[in-house]
């Protein structure tokens, strides 16, 4: 019964129970065909024949358990089994358990027909630690059978398959010892080498079809080899250039050679992250992950591309940055408004006291201008970091950068060519439009200034351009919109024919602060005024640019459809501005900051108003409570420690009755806006504020109540 017996080394073959017990049932029922012989006398003629019969219907079936192959039983993937069956060296393909799915011819001739991998002894505990150490990391070597065993590799077919291939020396037909197979790839880290059959001659079937590009290389330095085979997918990626005899290193870019080969050293197999040298005709340079596996004295690279996974990553880390310097820059706004307001107020009063011919009025007429630049800059901080207080309104984008052209020609002057290009039933957005203006100005004045220092691309005239468009998602993705909603998006585009921004600048340009223009020339803050305007209105800025094409800023803002059974608000004709401002009237005045409230209340008082002062939420409502029915006029602070103005509202509502609120804030009115639902009577006033706009709100307040 040599068919039972494993070929493999001295080792047996496994019994499979489902054989065994198919066999017992056999055997039973041949005892049970031979006892009415037996019974009848096995020395008559018909008790004989039967007897003989049944010896050969046993002989028979002995004979058909013994020469059955189980290549098939258990496999269900018939590609699997046309995979080993390609390969030329013995091949066979295991399950995560040791039972055989699928082997070739090649195999059944070296190692028999076996059902399972056996686990018995030192080497087939040996077998089923290398299985279970290839699943983990997707290859591992082994010996088959008792020692000294035939060596072996495992390689990792999905979650559940495991490759095996005999190794053995082509040339004498010997098998070669894994120590000299370790031996033979001295440039790779020992978890970089997969133990492939020496003298590779291509790339196996299962590189050749794979969704990535794969390069068979002959040398055993990457760097130094030249391509032998490449896939389809690697001939993709690289633009052609990997072709047979093409050095692989040239299909690197030239900056990151030397970068891939330190940390190819230090990690081995990779992943190591390279920018490749080819790309198509008008592509972005591809990023990709380098992987190599050594066969014998060739190695075998893997090229996976990951640039949209990189791009991706970059915008994620750029988002992640603007968000946490627009925090930044939202709270130290906030305090400095806090502070500007102090000024303004005391400045204020000193200008009360001395008026127009007095000798102080200069200086101090100075500090308010130097104090009216500061808050321009806060009001750019609050923009960048979308706290800026908005008033949004229905625009045509035609008729916006109509009317705004005028003011543009100006500010570019005769040297710069203004061009406008106004597309074709442009929808309504819904933005402020003041904001709207100065993103379109910053981005023009940017490029003028570009042009005037850099000259143009072309040694042309200089020419900004401002397009508007309407856009459907394919258009807006096309642009450098990827989330581009599915109803599409308008377009406001500004480009010029200047020199482009250089790459190192790109991540930066949207940073507070950062410039590239001479000390004096510029504070930095028009691009990060831009964004956070952009962001504010829930769009989208993208920009296109490469050195010596120029550059494109693109505001992509979402469209505004109007209900159409929404009635159209009836503007409130404008109150009257009383040239008096004195008043008379209770007010409750809720500030944590003691400059902005001591200043605040004691200039109110002058004009004839009683002022209840509060340094935070808790003694606000204590007071509120105190003078409940009595006050006319509640003004709070937004953001206070313990209760914030909102919640005080909501707290305080019944002792104030129907009395008026206004809140003062240097945050934006929609960062607490919700927070009023079911509110009435209630205004914004943002800071920092002077006492001129503060008297005048307060008694348009109290005499419209």
């Amino acid at each position: 019964m040599n068919a039972f017996v494993s070929r493999i080394g001295q080792g047996r073959r496994r019994v499979d129970p489902l054989s065994v017990v198919a066999a017992g049932f056999f055997v039973l029922a041949i005892v049970a065909a031979a006892y009415p012989a037996f019974k009848a006398g096995p020395a008559t003629g018909p008790g004989l024949l039967l007897l003989i019969g049944l010896a050969g219907v046993a002989f028979a079936g002995i004979y058909a358990f013994a020469s059955s192959e189980p290549r098939r039983a258990m496999a269900t993937d018939e590609g699997l089994h046309a995979l080993v069956d390609a390969l030329t060296e013995p091949a066979a393909v295991t399950s995560a358990a040791g039972r055989l799915v699928s082997f070739n011819a090649a195999w059944r001739d070296e190692a028999g027909v076996i059902r399972r991998l056996d686990r018995e002894g030192e080497a087939g505990k040996a077998m089923y630690a290398a299985l279970a150490a290839a699943r983990r990391t997707g290859s591992a070597e082994a010996r088959l059978g008792p020692d000294p065993g035939q060596p072996v590799t495992i390689s990792r077919l999905g979650d559940d398959k495991l490759l095996l291939r005999l190794v053995r020396e082509e040339a004498a037909a010997e098998w070669l010892p894994v120590e000299r197979l370790a031996a033979e790839a001295p440039t790779l880290s020992p978890a970089a080498r997969s133990g492939t059959s020496p003298m590779v001659m291509a790339l196996d079937a299962f590189a050749a079809a794979a969704p990535f590009g794969a390069a068979l290389l002959d040398g055993g330095d990457p760097f130094e080899a030249t391509v032998i085979e490449a896939n389809e997918a690697m001939e993709g990626l690289t633009a052609g250039a990997a072709k047979p005899g093409a050095r692989f290193v040239d299909l690197l870019d030239t900056a990151s050679r030397n970068e891939a080969r330190a940390r190819l050293a230090a990690r081995g197999g990779g992943p190591v992250e390279v920018r490749l040298a080819h790309t198509a005709a008008g592509a972005a340079p591809k990023i990709a992950h380098l992987y190599v596996t050594q066969a014998e004295d060739r190695v075998v690279a893997y090229l996976l591309d990951v640039s949209e996974q990189k791009q991706l990553e970059l915008q994620l880390g750029q988002s992640q940055k603007m968000q946490a310097i627009g925090q930044l820059a939202g709270g130290v706004a906030h305090d400095f408004n806090n502070l500007l307001t102090a000024i303004q107020l005391r400045l204020d009063e000193l200008l009360h006291r001395h008026p127009v011919g007095d000798p102080s009025y200069e200086g101090l007429n100075e500090i308010r201008q130097t104090g009216v630049r500061a808050a321009d800059l806060v009001r750019k901080l609050l923009a960048f970091s979308r706290k800026q207080t908005v008033q949004r309104e229905t625009l045509e984008l035609g008729e916006l950068i109509s009317e705004f052209e005028v003011l543009l020609r100006r500010l570019l002057r005769e040297d710069v060519i203004l061009s406008t290009d106004y597309g074709r039933d442009l929808p309504l957005v819904r933005a402020d439009k003041s904001q709207l203006e100065t993103a379109v100005m910053n981005l023009a004045v940017n490029a003028r200034d570009a042009l005037r220092s850099h000259g143009t691309n072309d040694g042309g005239i200089g020419t900004v351009s401002i397009r508007t468009a309407r856009l459907d998602q394919a258009g807006a993705r096309t642009l450098g919109f990827p989330t581009a909603p599915p109803e599409g998006c308008a377009l406001i585009e500004v480009a010029d024919n200047g020199p482009g921004i250089p790459p190192e600048a790109m991540t930066k340009i949207f940073e507070p602060f950062f410039t590239t223009k001479p000390v004096g020339e510029g504070t930095g803050l028009g691009l990060a005024t831009v964004y956070g305007i952009v962001k504010q209105a829930d769009g989208w800025i993208h920009v296109d640019t490469a050195p010596g094409k120029g550059a494109a800023f693109r505001i992509f803002l979402p469209i505004h459809v109007p209900s159409a059974t929404a009635p159209k608000p009836v503007a409130p004709p404008p109150k009257p501005v009383a040239r008096d401002l004195s008043g008379a009237g209770r007010i409750l005045f809720v500030e944590d900051e003691d400059a902005v409230r001591v200043v605040a209340a004691r200039l109110l008082r002058a004009r004839g108003y009683e002022v209840i002062e509060a340094a935070d939420g808790e003694e606000a409502l204590e007071l509120a409570e105190q003078h409940a029915g009595e006050i006319d006029l509640l003004i709070s602070d937004v953001i206070m420690p313990g209760l914030d103005g909102p919640t005080l509202l909501k707290k305080a509502r019944h002792f104030l009755g129907d009395a008026p609120v206004m809140f003062i804030s240097g945050y934006a009115e929609a960062e607490f806006s919700d927070l009023l639902e079911g509110e009435s009577g209630v205004t914004f006033l943002p800071k920092p504020i002077d006492i001129k706009t503060l008297a005048e709100r307060v008694k348009q307040i109290l005499q419209g109540g």
